[in-house]
């Protein structure tokens, strides 16, 4: 019998801000992900990157401007880093949790690049801001260079566009290390964003949305569930407001008719509904779930959480 397959989708609150944050929760992220595995499931692992790849970005354009002969960093070479070093501690953490259960399996982080439509309407109206508050002096510098920023409390910060994902191009790297029954984290910060050209694949100036990626990988490797790990235990109508309404289940046609409705922020919780919609319509007997690290057993088993089906 073929094992079922999931994928699971770490916000930031899995991983922490900076270097010793992130080795302090990925003990705790890395026993969530061993209870699946020693469950049987086959387990593909997408990460958030957005303050590491900000980090960087800021610690390589700042070598770059006191270091002569260095250049600025571009954002897929930063997305690139961040897929690297965070999964180092996602692997090294997931398999000594399974080691301490008697379980080897090798874990493998995938460099993982994610192409994108040069002519996606995102690329006109960027909204990712990344890096450090910049002066005045030096907003006009990023703006003469073809770079957008925006205003923020106490200077200028870069803002980048976030176009949608097309395909995967390492995606029979992945589906090979997964039917081989192996455990694979990739396509980290929604993948290393790229655009074709003859050849060649060229680096695109943007960040792609970690929630639509996670939701494509689901279907490209055909997976039972896909689920979106977050800062809450549920989706909820009327967020924030008095009459704050928990959701423990809803139908994809129910989703739909919330987004309508405007119930979900364009940030935070509509992305993760929105590739939810995406990969069960694509696919029979999927199931998505939303649901916070603390819920992710008890979710899966339908005790917590928000199914999508």
């Amino acid at each position: 019998m073929a094992k079922k397959r999931i994928v699971m989708a770490l916000g930031h609150n899995a991983l922490g801000t900076n270097l010793p944050e992130q080795k302090e929760a990925v003990v705790k992220t890395a026993k969530v992900i061993s209870d699946f595995i020693q469950e049987g499931w086959q387990v593909a692992i997408v990460h958030s990157n957005a303050p590491q790849v900000g980090m960087i970005h800021t610690a390589m354009n700042e070598f770059g401007k006191q270091h002569e002969g260095y250049t600025n960093a571009p954002m897929s070479v930063c997305s690139a880093m961040s897929q690297g070093y965070i999964g180092y501690d996602l692997q090294n953490g997931i398999r000594s949790a399974l080691i301490k259960r008697g379980i080897y399996k090798p874990v493998s982080t995938v460099l993982t690049q994610v192409m994108v439509d040069p002519y996606d309407e995102a690329f006109y109206t960027p909204v990712k801001v990344v890096g450090r508050v910049m002066s005045k002096e030096e907003a006009d510098e990023e703006d003469a260079k073809g770079n957008s920023v925006v205003e923020v409390e106490g200077g200028y910060r870069r803002i980048v566009a976030a176009p949608h994902p097309i395909s995967i191009v390492e995606i029979d790297a992945i589906k090979a290390l997964l039917d081989a029954d192996q455990i694979v984290i990739c396509c980290g910060g929604g993948g290393i964003p790229v655009m074709e050209q003859g050849a060649n694949l060229k680096g695109a100036s943007a960040v792609i949305e970690k929630d639509l990626s996670s939701g494509l990988l689901a279907k490209e490797v055909d997976a039972d569930v896909l689920m979106i790990v977050t800062s809450v235990d549920n989706v909820t109508l009327n967020y924030g407001k008095e009459n704050e309404e928990p959701i423990s289940r809803m139908t994809v046609t129910e989703a739909e008719k919330f987004i309508e409705e405007g119930h979900f922020e364009f940030a935070s919780m509509l992305p993760k509904v929105q590739a939810s919609i995406d990969f069960i319509r694509a696919g029979k007997g999927r199931s998505a779930v939303i649901t916070s690290l603390e819920k992710a057993k008890d979710s899966l088993a339908g005790k917590a959480g928000t199914v999508i089906e």
